[in-house]
């Protein structure tokens, strides 16, 4: 287990040449955590404590959540949704505000990933801190400061919203969490295999910033939550479920360190995020995001595949000049309401323009060998799928009712989510992108 007083409160000096922190108070993960809340409670002495959870996270955690707070002599106010299915938007938000109280000094969130990024937008409005409890092992957002949200019908990044004070995983609920949970927070945790891989391309590619201390981090975190998968996740024994666990921990501690989410999202989180607002968009709120990340790395390793056989076999690279009104109609046509966010995100940053895309595709040529290799380093996919069999995770876009078009439109049109370069922006700087997302919606559909 992670001593998790050696990472967190403090400035960690690195040789990358800056200084890490991760601003947690506290992180236990382990048997009967929930406990030690009451001290939490008396060493600050907060007045006006809120508890916001909905009506099975309550029913989960509850008890012990209560019992600590009674240990403590705490008086308590709580916010309980009864929501079938909870949504992160901004009537949610709103429906806090309006029953939290005025004087609020400390929020304990009661539950996973959407009550966990709902609190945290909250509790930075309020600047009130708080401390999530969690119930499944479902999501990596625990530990960072990020909280994705459904504005406007676009899905929205909010970052530097602020850390938990305390991230509390009881084992004993976590390892009882419902299955499609647990699954999907291994999947998410599979996703770092491609996103350290994009963020080391954007390095050779765009000289983004690069720590290989980060990254060692969080491939001996994913490494853990793999053997994980091969012995233990399925039995739901203790120790593989704190394994997966500490590596959706790590994810935000290592976002924190690095100062944006490169260590823990790559394309596979824009195609997850990409499915996600398209669902939203048809009134669909069933598929949890870690389960789309999982469905989406096997999907990523396939377009790396095709992505390498390219760059081993081709030496030169023409592609067609950006016809952006094109473009943006195709936009308008694939993400509907939602398309304004898309279409101003490229008026201002412009990364699809041809100059752009020029200079990007000189530098892949420069270090097109070093490309090469990085790309090599990525899990087989077949040893993926088998591992994912293991725990009984959704694999393939058909097993959750992705279409064949919702399937390519993500592959070509989810890059345009966010501006940053990874795969997908190398194939359609270098005019292959449509090409491969024919060949991987086929290999795709052609698996079972």
């Amino acid at each position: 287990m992670v001593n998790w007083n050696e990472h967190l409160n403090k400035k960690i000096s690195c040789a990358c040449g800056r200084d890490h922190e991760c601003d947690i108070a506290h992180v236990e993960i382990g048997q009967d955590v929930i406990e030690k809340l009451a001290g939490y409670v008396g060493e600050k002495q907060y007045k006006s404590i809120c508890i916001v959870a909905d009506k099975n996270t309550i029913k989960v955690a509850g008890e012990k959540v209560y019992k600590a707070l009674k240990n403590a002599k705490a008086d308590y106010s709580e916010f309980i949704f009864q929501d079938d299915e909870l949504v992160p938007n901004e009537l949610n938000i709103g429906r806090i505000f309006t029953h939290i109280p005025y004087d609020c000094d400390f929020i304990i969130a009661v539950g996973s990933g959407v009550i966990n990024d709902l609190i945290r937008f909250v509790s930075q409005k309020l600047k009130c801190p708080y401390v999530i409890v969690a119930t499944a092992p479902s999501m990596d957002g625990y530990a960072s400061a990020v909280s994705p949200l459904i504005v406007d019908d676009m899905k929205v990044t909010y970052e530097k919203l602020g850390f938990p004070w305390a991230v509390i995983g009881d084992v004993d609920i976590l390892k009882n969490a419902p299955e499609h949970m647990i699954t999907a927070g291994t999947g998410d945790v599979f996703g770092k295999y491609v996103c350290l891989v994009e963020w080391k391309l954007a390095h050779i590619v765009n000289d983004e910033y690069y720590c290989p201390s980060i990254v060692d981090i969080m491939y001996n975190a994913v490494n853990k939550t793999a053997e994980a998968a091969d012995n233990g996740i399925a039995q739901r024994d203790k120790d593989a479920i704190i394994s997966v666990m500490e590596g959706l921990v790590w994810a935000g501690t290592g976002i924190s360190y690095c100062g944006n989410s490169r260590p823990a999202s790559g394309c596979e989180h824009q195609i997850a995020h990409f499915w996600e607002m398209m669902f939203l968009q048809q009134g669909h709120h069933e598929l949890l995001h870690g389960t789309l990340v999982g469905i989406a790395t096997v999907a990523a390793l396939h377009i790396y595949k095709e992505a390498l056989a390219i760059l081993e076999k081709e030496t030169d690279f023409v592609k067609k000049s950006f016809d952006k009104a094109a473009w943006e109609s195709k936009i308008k046509e694939v993400y509907g309401p939602a398309a304004n966010g898309v279409l101003k995100l490229e008026n201002e940053v412009g990364k699809n323009c041809d100059d752009k895309s020029a200079q990007r595709m000189k530098s892949v040529l420069a270090h097109k060998a070093e490309i090469i290799d990085l790309i090599k380093t990525l899990p087989d996919v077949d040893v993926m799928i088998n591992r994912m069999k293991k725990i009984h995770e959704p694999y393939l876009p058909q097993h959750v009712g992705i279409s064949h078009e919702l399937l390519r439109n993500a592959l070509i049109y989810a890059k345009e989510l966010r501006n940053r370069y990874g795969v997908l922006q190398l194939l359609f700087d270098c005019g292959k992108l449509e090409v491969v997302a024919d060949k991987v919606c086929a290999q795709l559909e052609e698996l079972n």
